[in-house]
Parts: C-alpha cells; structure tokens; sequence
C-alpha cells in the first residue's frame, strides 16, 4: 500500500534541530520545503492500487530521493548511504537523525514500478508542471538542439567474447537449449566464461577458435530454429544469430561452406559492442572520435537554460540521428518556434519540416565538398566557407544549368546528368575527375538546402544570431553530461532505462536552474523571485 508522510515531526526529527545547518537556496532546502507541493501523494496512487500489506516509503520522500540520485549520481548503494548518513539529505527528505534508512534495493523497486507504470516519466512531468506554472518560458521562442554521447555501463567485447557470452545466455533464457549445447557446441566449454586457453600470438590457432565458435553458434541456432519461443527466450537466440553474423565472414579461399571462418575485415554498420547490453553501439561524434554508448539528445530554450525536451536512443541508425530526433522535438512544440542548431542539424528533411511547420530555421548549413579541390561545388560564390550560384537550379523547368551554360533535365529521381557532354567541357578539370562526366543529385527539398547558404552569406544578422544563442545549449549538454568536471558513465542497461535516467537528470537540472531564480511554492502556485 502506498504510504504517506505523517503531518507532525518526529522527535529527531532533522529539519527541526539541524535544517539551519543546510544552506538556503540549496536542493536540499528546496525539497525540505516544497517536496509535498512538488510530488504530492496523488500523482502516485496508482503506484500502489492495494490497500493492504505494509506500507511503502511516501512518493514525496523517494521522488525526492530519486532527484537528487540523478543529481548527484550515485550508486543505488551510495544513495542508500548518503540518506542514511548525510544530514542535508534527511532534511531535504523530512528524515528522523535516527532514521536508518534503506536497502538500496528500493530504488530499483521503485524505478520498477515507475517503468512499468502508465506514466512513467511524472517526476520529469512534475517539474515541466513547475516550469510552466512560472512562466519563465512564456513568450520565448527560441530552441536551440545538440546531442552527445554518453558512455555505456557495460565494456566492449570483442568477437570471441561476445560469441561465448551469447551462447551462455541462450544457455541460460531458452528452454532445453542444455540439451542442444551438449550435442551440437564442440568448440568450447560454454560452462565457463572466460575465455579458452590458446596461444593468442598464433594466428592460426586464432582462425581455427574463430571458426569452432562460429561453427558452434551457427549449429545451435538451427537446432532451435524449429523451437517456438518468445520473450526473453526469443531476444537470446536472434542475438546469437546477431553476433554470429556481424563479426564472422568466410576464412581466405572458402565459399562459406566448409566450416572456416575468420574475423571479418569490416565493421557492421549498426554492430553489437555488447551481448549484456545489446542497445549499445559504436559511434563517432566525429572522424576523430570513436566511443561507444548511447546518443543523448536535446532541445533547450537558448536563453534560461531550460530544457524543453530529451531523449536517449542507440548511437547508431539514420532514425536515431541528430535532425531525426530534432524533428520529434518540433512536433511536440506549440506555436512558431526559431530553431538553432548546428551544421549536423542542416539537412533538407529537418528544414523541410521546420518550413512547412511554420517555424523558423537559424541553422549552420552544411559546407559544399567539390569533386575536385578548388573546383565548382553546385554553389560558387563563398562567405565563410558557404558558397552560392553555381550549378543553377530552375524547379519550375525542371532543369539544372552548369558554369559553362550547358543545361540538363532534372530525373524523377531528382538527377542532373552530364555525361558525355563534359568532355569537351573547357571548364571539366575544374568540375568532375570522373570519365563518366558530372551528376548532380539533388535533395527533395533543395531549394530550402540552396536558399539556407544564400541566407547565410547574405545576412550576417542570421549568423549574428546564431553565434549568440546556439552556443549555449552546449553548457546544457555539458550539465548533463558531467559532474564536476567528471565525464559521466551511464548505470543501467538498454534504452529505455538510460532515458528513463535522462528524464530524471534534465528534471533535477531544470529545477534547480529554477531554484536558483527564486522558485517558491506560495498561494498554491509555483513563483520564481527573479
């Protein structure tokens, strides 16, 4: 049953003999204060639809809990800990000085609870409640979006790891798959997790373990293949027959059938990094930059710091890029909105959704590649590195016009071909390399694309304005993503617990951004000072 916090104070009860001690204007202070109004017992009721058995710890004291969590992140342990030993944390939760607190299984209980629950993200709801009482967004229309990539709780198995582990599970989640490793899993003693004992400095008993284990999960996934499983049992098998595939490719000289493999000399385009976490991919936030984990994206309003919207997805995938999401966040959004950001957000699907919703794009374009260094781009003049009016683009005839005049009609699949027409061309050298001469392909919504970079050559308040708000949502990214001065690794597994934690992070941030202004609870309304 859901339990409640009692109206009258304890004997110890913290608030009362040590509450001066916490600063004003403080988290802890703020919940000490307001946790009742911020969280009240109603918004969690269905929580606990039975009124029987022992009664739990009331939603103000662990939503509360919970906030400061994310806030600080902490361990469930050292939560546990810190509400049992550190005084600002009773106050802040209306805990006795004797209060020995609890196991820090209940956090996971209550995560549960909320997971599964038909709101589960209401501590995020509650605070957007907060920020839309005050009204601190009122009026602003500006959105400025960024994501980055925050490392995963699990650490990168390689090939021989992953396949050994996946084998072990299916072990594990899939009736009589026992039975079935016996017979059919000759390359290894799957009862034990590390890995086999081989001369790893010799590369043919590393292809010859390589292709007994591949060998092995093939067989063990034909075995089952007839096998009606769902749930958990079903997940286990598809990611065998996953790990076996991304990584394995046929040994030199063998046409996939005689039983001889070898590690494949490419990367999967969407590859497992983790069979205990298999939502987890590698990603590169540039050429430079490799990690692995999961993409934290995010909209803000440029000037308070608020945050609007969020979401964690896998790092991998067009559905999970940057202007994919943003567009999700334009679709939540009421009323016309200037969106900022970067040139990662330049696409002509995301201005094209921007324009026909009305709003207003202050996005860096993306700068031209020429096929030839120095040479024509399908733009030409430059400001900034954006170029404009080169290849001349008539949508109305359907054309495209090239520096030298020549024409060419734009295909249903929206491509301008010059073919042999360039090869007499006394301007080829600076256009094209290729024998076959140019091809122009254009964007469904080209004419945004286009008129995007003559917009930033020719007004220099556009880039004005961009160089002023954009850049700080990036001091929101860097909130979220550190804690003082550390990098933060995320602590649970699969997507949707990581955004679940998300929500909570960008809930305590905005709310604490508000505390800082002077938020009070007075008249049963939510009030900033400033």
């Amino acid at each position: 049953m859901q339990g409640v916090e009692r109206g009258d104070r304890e004997l110890l009860d913290a608030e009362a003999l040590v509450g001066h001690l916490v600063p004003a204007g403080s988290m802890f202070a703020f919940l000490a204060g307001h946790r009742r109004n911020l969280f009240p017992d109603g918004e969690f009721e269905d929580l606990f639809p039975s009124g029987k058995g022992r009664p739990s710890i009331p939603a103000s004291v662990m939503a509360s809990i919970l906030v400061l969590q994310t806030l600080h992140d902490l361990s469930d342990r050292e939560t546990a800990e810190a509400a049992r030993c550190d005084l600002r944390w009773k106050v802040a939760t209306g805990m006795a000085l004797d209060d020995k607190g609890f196991d820090p299984s209940t956090l996971v209980y209550w995560r549960k609870r909320l997971a599964t629950s038909g709101r589960p993200h209401r501590i995020n709801d509650a605070v957007r409640t907060v920020v839309e009482e005050t009204g601190i967004l009122r009026g602003r229309r500006k959105r400025a979006v960024d994501s980055t990539i925050l490392a995963d709780a699990v650490a990168t198995q390689d090939t021989i790891t992953q396949l050994i582990s996946a084998i072990r599970r299916v072990d594990r989640q899939v009736p009589g798959a026992a039975g079935q490793i016996a017979k059919v899993c000759t390359g290894h003693d799957y009862s034990r997790p590390d890995k086999p004992r081989i001369d790893w400095d010799d590369p043919a008993a590393r292809d010859a373990l390589v292709s007994a284990l591949v060998n092995d999960a093939n067989a063990l996934v034909a075995a089952l293949a007839d096998t009606e499983l769902e749930g958990d049992a079903e997940f286990a098998l598809a990611l065998l027959a996953l790990v076996a595939g991304q990584d394995a490719e046929p040994a030199e000289g063998s046409d996939g059938t005689d039983g001889r493999w070898r590690i494949a000399r490419k990367v999967a385009p969407d590859r497992v990094v983790s069979t205990v976490d298999p939502d987890a991919r590698h990603t590169r936030k540039s050429p430079e930059n490799r990690r692995d984990g999961y993409r934290a994206h995010v909209a803000a309003e440029p000037e308070t710091g608020i945050v609007t919207d969020e979401k964690v997805t896998t790092a991998a995938g067009t559905e999970n890029s940057d202007p994919a999401v943003a567009e999700e966040f334009l679709d939540a959004e009421d009323g016309k909105r200037a969106w900022y950001g970067d040139s990662a957000y330049g696409t002509g699907d995301l201005r094209g959704g921007i324009d026909d919703a009305g709003h207003e794009a202050v996005i860096k374009p993306k700068p031209l590649r020429a096929p030839v260094e120095g040479g024509f781009t399908v733009d030409d003049f430059t400001v900034d590195d954006f170029t404009v009016d080169d290849f001349t683009v008539d949508e109305q005839a359907g054309t495209v016009t090239c520096p030298n005049d020549i024409t060419r009609p734009i295909s249903r699949t929206r491509v301008a071909t010059f073919g042999a027409l360039c090869r007499a061309c006394s301007l080829r050298a600076q256009c094209t390399t290729s024998k076959t001469g140019r091809k122009i392909v254009l964007h469904p919504r080209d004419d945004l694309l286009r008129q995007a970079r003559r917009d930033w050559a020719d007004k220099p308040e556009l880039r004005e304005s961009y160089r002023t708000f954009r850049p700080n949502v990036e001091r929101v990214i860097s909130q979220i993503a550190s804690r003082g001065g550390r990098r933060l690794k995320l602590r649970y597994l699969g997507t949707g617990k990581n955004n679940a934690w998300l929500k909570r992070r960008t809930a305590a941030l905005n709310l604490r951004n508000l505390i800082g202004r002077g938020l009070t609870h007075t008249a049963g309304a939510w009030t900033l000072a400033t």
